[in-house]
């Protein structure tokens, strides 16, 4: 694993284990940035690319679980891999109820905690391309005319080309030029391929 394929962020407070944690992730290819404190992390421009944050649980002013809130309420979806050295289990299962992809108590065994940091890459990267086929699907849904629109949830729907003629009273020679560009403008190759790019951007289909 490359620098360019993950960023390890790591949160905190004592300069020792921030350089150390950060020279173990390059040490293995990783890129990694090191920040003293959560309104410094915040500070931070917006992350591109996979990426995971090694969190301290206790920090000055916004602690590693107020971070995390603020994280989710700005819509920041980025793994989370608690680190701390006063660890309860009250803590530990508000931070893992609240999305947290490890927790983890220190002294941190090195190896537990790159292959923890390997998981979450791995689930940011994931969850990185799904948004973009998402996103993509969207693109292509928007490229419909409104009566490509209407083609598409009767063909995904199960309608027969002569039943959506009739719906739409037009011609069935008509609805298979429309159900071309459509198949087109989706870029599928087969009905079972497009009612599954249908299903994925929960289209709401008319009944048979």
């Amino acid at each position: 694993m490359t620098g360019a394929e993950g960023t390890v962020f790591v949160v905190d407070d004592d300069p020792s284990v921030r350089g150390g944690l950060a020279r173990l992730f390059k040490s293995v290819g990783l890129a990694a940035e090191a920040f003293a404190s959560a309104r410094e992390f915040l500070g931070r421009a917006p992350i591109e690319g996979p990426a995971c944050l090694v969190l301290d649980v206790r920090l000055p002013e916004l602690s590693g679980l107020d971070l995390q809130e603020e994280l989710a309420r700005a819509g920041v979806a980025i793994p989370i891999i608690f680190i701390t050295g006063h660890g309860t289990v009250p803590t530990s299962v508000r931070a893992m109820k609240a999305g947290a992809a490890d927790f983890l108590e220190k002294p941190v065994d090195e190896q537990e905690l790159l292959d923890a940091v390997r998981r979450a890459l791995e689930q940011d990267r994931r969850a990185r391309q799904e948004q973009a086929e998402a996103a993509e699907r969207r693109r292509r849904l928007e490229s419909l005319t409104p009566r490509e629109r209407e083609v598409l949830s009767y063909v995904t729907a199960g309608w027969l080309n002569k039943q959506i003629a009739a719906e739409l009273g037009t011609s069935e020679k008509t609805v298979k030029v429309h159900r071309a560009r459509v198949m087109e403008k989706m870029k599928v190759v087969s009905l079972a391929d497009l009612v599954r790019a249908a299903e994925k951007l929960d289209l709401s289909l008319p009944e048979v």
